[in-house]
């Protein structure tokens, strides 16, 4: 046996597998060099356009589609919402709850919700469930939407809490729907960083220059909605203001895409 033809032969290969392993690292740090390249040319040309933005959400790096069906609440149910305090509720077909209240709640002046997030935990049926969205001044609504892992689950019809004020400026009825059995139903996939779909809406033209983002956070929206079965995905939620109007925007976590959502004329203020 020829040793040293086989030593040479061990040589040689060890050698190609190191240049391998160079070239790969060399990629590597060709990649990095232009992302940060990448993230810095984006965050000046925000500054440039006069786009500002808060910190944004870093410490989600994956998730699941889920699948939920439409609650139906029983008898049993709409007889504990009847018992509870300064009510009465009362439901068609049980996917729907409304409620009248006995003891108006007055909202003049006040655009803090502390009284409302607190009739929600003590007087709402799952109320602890639910989250702040917005109070439309124009529509006369306040708007809670149900969570899941304490993510909102965006714009949502199906899973909604919404107050109704009356020309007094009280909050005198309200309608509830929810989602039940939600639950993932496919593996963990790596979700979009929030400045890459930031990246997406000003890509597009969405995000408009002097705008401001004033909050950003990650929950689901729709993908497919059945009569009783909903799938929703992951989705990245932009709240920005324009020219002292509030909106919106809402890019798929997955994909990457901007979603239209059918918002109407809302006018947002947050907690």
């Amino acid at each position: 046996m020829d040793w040293s033809r086989i030593k040479t032969i061990f040589i040689i290969a060890f050698l190609i597998l190191d240049l391998f392993l160079l070239s790969q690292l060399l990629t590597k740090h060709r990649s990095y060099q232009f992302e940060v390249k990448s993230d810095t040319s984006f965050e000046e040309n925000l500054k440039t356009d006069g786009i500002e933005y808060k910190e944004l959400p870093k410490d989600f790096a994956s998730d699941h589609y889920l699948s939920a069906n439409t609650k139906t609440f029983s008898e049993e149910e709409i007889k504990e919402v009847n018992g509870l305090k300064n009510q009465r509720l009362f439901s068609e077909d049980g996917t729907i709850l409304h409620a009248e209240l006995t003891k108006p709640i007055s909202m003049k002046d006040k655009e803090d919700f502390s009284d409302i997030d607190e009739f929600v935990k003590t007087n709402v049926l799952y109320g602890e469930k639910y989250g702040f969205w917005n109070f439309d001044k124009e529509e006369g609504t306040i708007t809670y939407y149900q969570n899941y892992h304490d993510q909102p689950l965006f714009m949502n019809r199906s899973a909604h809490l919404v107050f109704f004020l009356n020309d007094a400026n009280e909050i005198q009825s309200y309608e509830q729907t929810m989602l039940d059995t939600v639950e993932p139903i496919s593996d963990k996939e790596e979700v979009y960083p929030a400045i890459r779909a930031l990246e997406a809406l000003y890509r597009k033209g969405v995000l408009k220059p002097n705008s401001k983002v004033i909050k950003s956070e990650l929950g689901y929206y729709t993908l497919v909605n059945m009569e009783a079965t909903q799938v929703l995905t992951p989705t990245w939620r932009f709240l920005v203001e324009y020219e002292g109007q509030q909106e919106n925007l809402l890019v798929n976590a997955f994909e990457g895409q901007i979603i239209q959502a059918n918002q109407g004329n809302e006018k947002n203020i947050m907690e």
